[in-house]
């Protein structure tokens, strides 16, 4: 059962399925509604629910914490009757970033949806695989995620509305029009739970950011993969600005959204947007190299990311079949604290396929 999970796995990862069903676009006018769009969305490609945050326990020790589940419809063996056929796959990772260990301690997980083991409910935010959970009504989450290395139990209270990304929900990824995603984002959840790891429980607290996306055209075929920032500042603001980068380094896209102290609300457009690498890392296990500092541009700001520590590379090549760099970070301006948040780093290693 392990291997045909697998070869499913591949063949979802690789496109090749594409051609058997026709996936639909992301309309013009998403018209996102609650509680509806906490849940899953079956029918596109692709989907995820991403959850990052920073948690200081009892002692001030500071953690990243990342949770993501993904929901991918591979478009093979869709009128099969057998139960065994992977019409829905379910993948998790899950990451603690702790300075003092050095590097991620992680964990993955990946099911066929089904046999009890793995769901993406409809109608509310309810994903599970096999014993990992993350679950919600839209004020509230909770994700309980048991991993060889670690455990979270972990609670996430919304303090501000959902935050639509692009025009009114429809994030654009690209030139052409069907390069899109459906894209919100929860920022400045408020976060209370207990972490567990070197067997030690540790109760913790902080400050969190959920995105939910889904799609069927995500990156175009030159892309190679994508710079992104989801920051919580410290006066309240939220901001979520990104690159897709092309494989021969050009830029294809780039985009974000500024939510300010008092609620108000900027979309920036392609080029508002400048992500400027500046230090580099490279593994000492993949030999990848990724730009793990950057200076972000938009109009009348300039931010200085760095990383909580610069190895937070995450091989999920377990679970999607993919390595790349996904770490907690802070943000300052012209040398002052402005906030903290997550960077996330793909198509550095190979060129990433969705």
């Amino acid at each position: 059962m392990r291997r045909r999970l697998l070869q499913a796995i591949a063949l979802a990862l690789s496109g090749a399925a594409r051609g058997e069903v026709a996936y639909p676009d992301v309309p013009a006018d998403v018209g996102l509604a609650f509680p509806r769009d906490h849940g899953s969305h079956p029918t596109f490609r692709t989907e995820w629910w991403y959850v990052t945050g920073w948690t200081t326990d009892e002692r001030g020790v500071e953690r990243g914490v990342q949770v993501t589940f993904f929901r991918s419809r591979p478009g093979v063996a869709e009128t099969s009757a057998s139960a065994f056929a992977p019409r829905q796959l379910l993948f998790a990772h899950a990451a603690i970033a702790d300075a003092t260990v050095g590097h991620l301690v992680h964990g993955q997980r990946a099911a066929r949806e089904g046999f009890g083991v793995a769901s993406a409910a409809e109608g509310r935010t309810d994903v599970r695989l096999d014993r990992w959970t993350l679950a919600g009504d839209g004020t509230s989450w909770r994700t309980r995620v048991g991993a060889r290395a670690f455990t979270l139990d972990l609670g996430f209270r919304a303090t501000q509305p959902p935050l639509p990304q692009g025009d009114r929900g429809r994030s654009r990824k690209g030139p052409r029009p069907e390069q899109a995603s459906a894209y919100y984002s929860v920022p400045h959840l408020a976060v209370d739970g207990e972490l567990s790891m070197r067997g030690e429980a540790h109760r913790v607290a902080g400050t969190a950011w959920l995105d939910h996306e889904w799609s069927s055209a995500y990156l175009a075929a030159e892309a190679a993969g994508w710079d992104w920032i989801g920051l919580n500042l410290d006066d309240g603001a939220a901001l979520m600005a990104f690159r897709i980068r092309g494989r021969d380094d050009s830029l294809i896209w780039s985009g974000g959204t500024l939510r300010d102290d008092s609620g108000r609300t900027r979309t920036f457009a392609p080029d508002e947007v400048a992500f400027l690498p500046g230090r580099r890392w490279r593994s000492p296990r993949t030999g990848i190299a990724y730009p793990v500092a950057f200076e972000v541009r938009l109009p009348g700001r300039i931010i200085a990311i760095e990383p909580l520590m610069d190895d937070q590379e995450l091989d999920a090549r377990g679970s999607v079949g993919i390595v790349y760099w996904e770490g907690a970070v802070r943000a300052s301006t012209g040398g002052r604290p402005l906030g903290r948040g997550y960077l996330e780093l793909t198509g550095y290693g190979v060129p990433l396929r969705l």
